[in-house]
């Protein structure tokens, strides 16, 4: 199992960056993040997710709108997931989420052989991401505080909805 814990400004060359690429963890974690507030802004639980192709072209972004919607399966990973469409191979893209997947997404990773993972953070909720370290699945936790400031504050603040989100 291979998990790396690596600073929020690490850069990671993609493939070929261009100015219409992301060219930095940080840089793809921005993307998620901003989905996040998003999600926040509109009364929901702030968590952001962002696929990315191999050279950092974003394929989809979403955040958890299962407050918005009134749907339990619409979580920040499989709304950027639906976002980015059909793709004929998964194996080369990207998941960049603010926060740890749950089982659910975490299950999403794995089924569709999702070969990298970059979690803003996972202190407030562990989540999945070790057992796709087990599993194959290049693993990057980022540690951000504004991920974690985000997400501490709103569990905080509802509990309840909180609670609801991850089954308790």
């Amino acid at each position: 199992m291979t998990v790396t814990i690596t600073e929020p400004s690490l850069v990671l060359p993609l493939a070929v960056p261009t100015s219409a690429r992301m060219t930095s963890v940080a840089d793809m974690l921005d993307v998620a993040y901003a989905e996040a507030r998003k999600g926040l802004s509109e009364g929901g639980i702030p968590i952001g997710a962002a696929l990315f192709s191999a050279d950092g072209v974003v394929l989809g972004s979403g955040h958890n709108r299962r407050v918005q919607d009134d749907d339990p399966s619409v979580h920040a990973e499989t709304d950027a997931f639906r976002n980015a469409g059909r793709q004929r191979d998964y194996r080369s893209t990207v998941m960049v989420t603010t926060l740890s997947p749950c089982w659910y997404c975490s299950g999403l990773v794995r089924q569709f052989n999702i070969g990298t993972l970059i979690v803003g953070e996972s202190r407030t909720f562990t989540g999945g991401h070790e057992w796709l370290a087990e599993h194959g699945v290049d693993v990057t936790v980022v540690d951000d505080e504004r991920c974690v400031s985000m997400m501490s504050e709103f569990i905080a603040a509802h509990p309840e909805l909180w609670n609801e989100d991850i089954g308790r």
